[in-house]
């Protein structure tokens, strides 16, 4: 038993459980916990994230990564999501789940339709470390477009990137003037 010392009376009660809109969203993992399949026979880990920013800021999602599993490919998959959440995280070794607490990360989030036996629900697609993404809130994945820069403006950035020629300086031409 825990000494809550709350008053309901001065809080809105959550009453929407609606999935979220498919978007990509800043959130944080807020707790995680290794819990048995159903069956039994592994064991799942289990992450509650919270949306950070925006429309839906406070609200919840879950991943589940079957990393105990006499399913092959689903552990295979689980190992791949957990490396993604801790490559965004920018915590490449960890002992504990916990360890992936309260970092903001972007994240994006689907939308799994309902099914007859279940209600529609949201699924965690995908994790990114916050540079290298800009949230788009329920909108569809924009491809990348690089920025035109000359090298005096170009600065160095981070992430995985093969190396790029250096271009010649010239005093008192333009770009326009340059013959290639």
């Amino acid at each position: 038993m825990s000494a809550l010392n709350f008053d309901a009376t001065t809080v809105e009660p959550v009453d929407d459980f609606s999935p979220i809109p498919a978007g990509e969203y800043i959130a944080a993992i807020i707790d995680s916990e290794m819990k048995a399949t159903k069956n039994g026979q592994g064991q799942y880990l289990q992450l509650m994230l919270q949306v950070l920013e925006g429309d839906y800021k406070g609200r919840m999602v879950w991943d589940r990564l079957n990393l105990v599993n006499q399913n092959q490919t689903a552990v295979e998959i689980a190992k791949r999501t957990l490396s993604a959440i801790c490559h965004a995280a920018g915590k490449l070794q960890v002992q504990d789940s916990a360890e992936l607490h309260d970092i903001p990360m972007v994240v994006r989030v689907s939308v799994r339709p309902a099914d007859g036996q279940y209600d529609a629900s949201n699924e965690v697609k995908a994790y990114k470390a916050m540079q290298q993404s800009t949230p788009q809130q329920a909108q569809p994945a924009q491809p990348f477009q690089p920025q035109q820069q000359t090298p005096q403006q170009a600065q160095p950035t981070q992430g995985f990137q093969g190396q790029q020629p250096a271009q010649p300086q010239q005093q008192g031409i333009g770009s326009d003037d340059v013959p290639w």
